[in-house]
């Protein structure tokens, strides 16, 4: 799903933000303060060799601004990493393995383009975010392959202020006939197709702003990230700061959200470096949960130097879906006890469910699409688990 998640921005823009930074430009390129700048903690730790093996700079794209779902990615950078404010990009020395990590911010810092679009324009690209709804709708001309499952349950979520109102399931609001305020996304074919929601109720105009959600009072549902809005909302929201209901969409659809992924037809050129490199990353987020204030402390401080127009992360914002991560199980061991791994028939599930209304759409999938074609463990280490 495209990230709207522009909320800081209307706040700012109102003046209804509480403990969020001023909007305003920055400089061309700095390093962090002291407070976060010296790397995170373990960083040394991420010491496998990859200098030779892997670019001298590994490029990650990301799909939004820092944000709590990249925390395990800003675990890796070393010390001293340094802020290109001009493009929206960090970068510094990849724990002690070599080379260089560099992320780069995405969403409005690349006009909204997909990483599936990035992919295709910036070779420099290794690995990027994409939900595995991008993966399979691109699968005919954009093909890329998921290399890591982060998140084992999408944190996306559909939510209301009505607090009469208590859908326990997508079909109870469908049934409502309440306004669902969405964007435009390829699983709302599916939804909608299968009964679950009427397409009179279905509105794509959200723009990622929380103003018309206020102005009615929260009797719409609009569509959101259980990380981000429900604090946000109650914390940094002043025209509406109280807590709002909502029902997890990862409880019935089997997405896969923030999968780390790789273009195609770089698969096979880049197996050895692979090989280190996502066990790393598994490592990295088992150690992003058991200690997430160095990493989240860089990304406040990282945001913070960005012109985000507004958009700003807080110690509490990120704290909060620290433990909405591991309480909602979010970010959890895979079916078979490992971490990061796919399961082919949860996958296969989403290309069937997918396939109908992405036809209809006029962006069918690959013909005789398979998992094997869209997500691989090829590259998991076994070992690595969550606690």
């Amino acid at each position: 799903m495209t990230r709207l998640r522009s909320v800081a921005a209307w706040v700012c823009s109102v003046g209804l933000a509480v403990g969020l930074a001023a909007c305003g430009d920055s400089a061309s390129e700095t390093e962090p303060s002291a407070s976060a700048g010296a790397g995170t903690a373990a960083s040394a730790s991420y010491n496998t060799p990859l200098k030779g093996i892997c670019p001298d700079t590994v490029v990650v794209q990301t799909s939004w601004w820092p944000e709590v779902d990249y925390g395990a990615t800003y675990q890796l950078l070393g010390a001293n990493p340094k802020i290109d404010e001009g493009r929206f990009r960090v970068s510094g020395p990849l724990g002690a393995t070599g080379v260089n990590l560099e992320i780069r911010s995405g969403g409005p810092a690349v006009s909204f383009d997909s990483t599936s679009a990035l992919f295709e324009k910036d070779d420099d690209i290794l690995l990027g975010y994409l939900d595995l709804d991008e993966v399979i709708r691109n699968s005919a001309e954009h093909p890329s392959v998921g290399v890591l499952a982060p998140y084992a349950k999408t944190p996306l979520m559909f939510f209301w202020g009505d607090q009469s109102s208590d859908f326990r399931t997508l079909a109870d609001i469908g049934r409502s006939g309440r306004t669902v305020l969405v964007g435009d996304e390829a699983y709302l074919n599916a939804l909608v197709g299968e009964g679950l929601f009427q397409r009179s109720q279905i509105d794509n105009s959200y723009d990622g702003d929380l103003r018309r959600f206020v102005a009615e009072d929260g009797k719409l549902v609009q569509v959101g990230f259980v990380t981000d809005e429900p604090y946000r909302l109650e914390h940094d929201v002043a025209e509406w700061a109280k807590p709002v209901k909502y029902l997890m969409v990862g409880d019935e659809y089997p997405a896969y959200a923030n999968v780390l992924g790789i273009r195609k037809d770089k698969l096979a050129g880049n197996r050895e470096c692979l090989s280190r490199l996502v066990p790393l990353f598994q490592r990295a987020m088992v150690d992003y949960l058991a200690d997430p204030k160095p990493a989240n402390d860089l990304m406040i401080e990282v945001t913070s130097r960005l012109d985000t127009a507004g958009y700003e992360l807080s110690s509490g914002l990120l704290s909060d879906g620290n433990t909405k991560q591991r309480e909602l199980g979010l970010v959890r061991n895979g079916a078979d006890g490992v971490y990061g791994t796919f399961d082919t028939a949860r996958v296969q599930q989403l290309i069937t469910r997918l396939t109908p209304g992405l036809t209809e759409a006029g962006t069918p999938p690959a013909a005789g699409l398979k998992p094997a074609d869209v997500v691989t463990d090829e590259f998991i280490d076994t070992g690595i688990s969550l606690n």
